[in-house]
């Protein structure tokens, strides 16, 4: 084959799957569906991640029940969730989780499956229906 035509093939070639990708992603964002228990935009809390006696008695309801102690250690549920409104505090990322909170995998990954439970949104419930600031 010459080489002209190899060199017109190649861009047309490069030109088109540039084009396909573009609309390939964008058929996917417009097919994509909303995420289940989606909270919708990230939320900022304006209070300290402690969590008191007082609310941590709401919220212990709300929460699956505790590994047993067997194996690997299970790292407490109060932890994990002033991690998660750490994280919403500050708007930092889940990598800069202070090691006081645990493991930010640990942290991260209980935060999506409670979101995708709907349970990370009763919680925000009990912590906000107090005051419109929550009050740790």
């Amino acid at each position: 084959m010459p080489f002209g035509f190899r060199l017109r093939w190649s861009r047309w070639r490069r030109r088109h799957q540039a084009g396909a990708r573009r609309g390939h992603l964008a058929r996917r964002l417009r097919e994509q569906p909303a995420p289940r228990g989606s909270p919708g935009p990230p939320q900022r809390l304006k209070a300290n991640p402690r969590i008191n006696e007082t609310r941590w008695a709401y919220l212990v309801p709300l929460l699956p029940p505790q590994k047993p102690a067997r194996g690997r250690p299970a790292v407490d549920h109060r932890r994990i969730v002033e991690g998660m409104l750490w994280v919403m505090q500050t708007g930092r990322s889940w990598r800069d989780l202070p090691e006081e909170f645990g493991a930010w995998r640990t942290v991260y990954s209980r935060y999506r499956r409670w979101r995708s439970e709907g349970r990370w949104q009763r919680i925000l419930g009990v912590l906000q229906e107090s005051d419109s600031e929550v009050s740790l």
